[in-house]
């Protein structure tokens, strides 16, 4: 049997409320059916309404992601168990291949505006500099120990905002621990963005665009830093390995990096916050095959087992559509 959706489900995806739902059916051929007295929607007939009522349907327009073929394109920010879970996509579905563009959040936010992919990956704090974000539970926890705090804040969704023209379904991929990365044992004492400036420790940054640089930026704002007097601010890398790589050559003193690198290199770490690393995708590209395929892996003990082979991460929440106001 064909896969129902509720009602409740169907205005999920759609991004509406449920009443709007029951209007869509009447007045603009929404494909439902009802049993027992309740509405349900065959979840291929939904996809095809979808495909059929978008405006500039890739099938007509140049250059953008196509519905099938077996091709999955994901976009946006760097991460460890996504380079895993692409992997495990590969092996649990011979017919697709997945690819991956390391773009940095907001790069993969306009790539979905463009139609270049099917989803973006992205951890974009709400805020910026000036506005800080919690600070760890301790403040003070030493690198390789302690944990990082709620943060409190939201992400993505108004980034969002300002990038698409309709808002995406929004699917939590993990909860990750987010600080700085430094030398084994913590050397330099680094308890927070205040102590990199004062120290004038060498630092390794991220891209423009990317999440961690945004995180850096805002902490480096909270202590009233002028980033350009921090020596390495400039040298930008693109992956939070080659970041902690700078580190464990001693290339740089600290590097902003979430936690599963230092585990994996054995370096230390220095928690700032969790933050959620959601998988943003177009309504119109929400029940392509590809894509729910990598969504149910989400779930799935076979993705879950991925994360035990690294520190940092909570998945939790990971294959749940998350909502504004859904902190970490």
């Amino acid at each position: 049997m064909k896969q129902l959706l509720s009602t409740r489900e169907v205005a999920k995806v759609l991004g509406v409320n449920e009443k709007m739902v029951y209007s869509l059916i009447t007045e603009k051929g929404l494909p439902a059916t009802k049993v027992t007295g309740k509405w349900l929607f065959p979840a291929h007939l939904v996809e095809q309404w979808l495909e059929n009522n978008t405006v500039n349907h890739p099938e007509r327009a140049g250059g953008t992601v196509q519905p099938g073929g077996g091709v999955l394109v994901l976009a946006g920010s760097n991460d460890l168990l996504l380079d895993k879970a692409m992997g495990l996509f590969a092996d649990l579905n011979p017919g697709h291949i997945a690819a991956f563009a390391n773009l940095g959040s907001l790069g993969g936010l306009r790539a979905m505006r463009e139609g270049l992919c099917h989803m973006a990956a992205s951890h974009l704090m709400e805020g910026g500099p000036g506005h800080a974000a919690e600070p760890a539970a301790s403040g003070s926890a030493p690198a390789g120990g302690g944990s990082g705090g709620k943060s409190g804040r939201d992400y993505n969704f108004g980034h969002a905002r300002q990038e698409l023209d309709e808002a995406p379904a929004v699917v939590n991929f993990c909860i990750r621990e987010q600080g700085y990365l430094v030398a084994p044992g913590n050397p330099n004492a680094v308890r927070d963005a205040g102590d990199i400036v004062r120290k004038g420790l060498r630092v390794v940054n991220r891209p423009l665009g990317t999440g961690t640089r945004l995180l850096f930026d805002t902490e480096l704002s909270r202590v009233g830093a002028d980033p350009l007097r921090i020596p390495g601010y400039g040298t930008e890398v693109r992956r939070h390995l080659d970041a902690g790589i700078e580190v464990l050559a001693g290339r740089a003193d600290a590097a902003p990096g979430i936690r599963a690198v230092a585990g994996l290199l054995g370096i230390g770490f220095v928690p700032v916050q969790r933050e959620r690393f959601d998988l943003l995708v177009p309504r119109a590209r929400y029940f392509d095959r590809g894509v729910q395929l990598f969504l149910g892996m989400l779930v799935d003990a076979r993705f879950r087992a991925l994360a035990d082979g690294f520190e940092g991460y909570d998945l939790s929440r990971a294959g749940r559509v998350v909502f504004p106001g859904d902190a970490p």
